[in-house]
């Protein structure tokens, strides 16, 4: 049986659900893998997750900070973040989206 889902556009994800308890939007979830769309996500310090992650530009410019390294990114850079590491973003223009893709097990 194929499990395969449908292809989300940009567009698509700007217009997914928000729930109200969270920032993000879910796309897809299953027992390994958790992505998400956030549409201009928290500025500065997010709070450290209890899983790995993967975050992808979908659209717009910024700063990313892990720790206390800073780097420039845009449409398509993929970052990573450890569980538990102090992460976020900052400066980021008015069109800046991300994909986030948690994984593995809870740290």
């Amino acid at each position: 049986m194929d499990r395969t889902p449908p292809v989300i556009s940009l567009a698509a994800a700007h217009a997914l659900p928000l729930p109200s308890d969270r920032l993000s939007a879910e796309a897809f979830h299953n027992a390994d893998v958790e992505i998400r769309f956030a549409d201009r996500p928290t500025k500065g310090p997010q709070v450290p997750h209890t899983r790995d992650e993967f975050y992808i530009v979908a659209s717009g410019t910024g700063r990313y900070r892990v720790q206390d390294r800073v780097t420039e990114i845009g449409p398509g850079d993929l970052l990573f973040a450890a569980a538990h590491a102090p992460h976020g973003f900052e400066d980021y223009s008015d069109d800046f989206a991300i994909w986030i893709v948690f994984y593995g097990a809870e740290k």
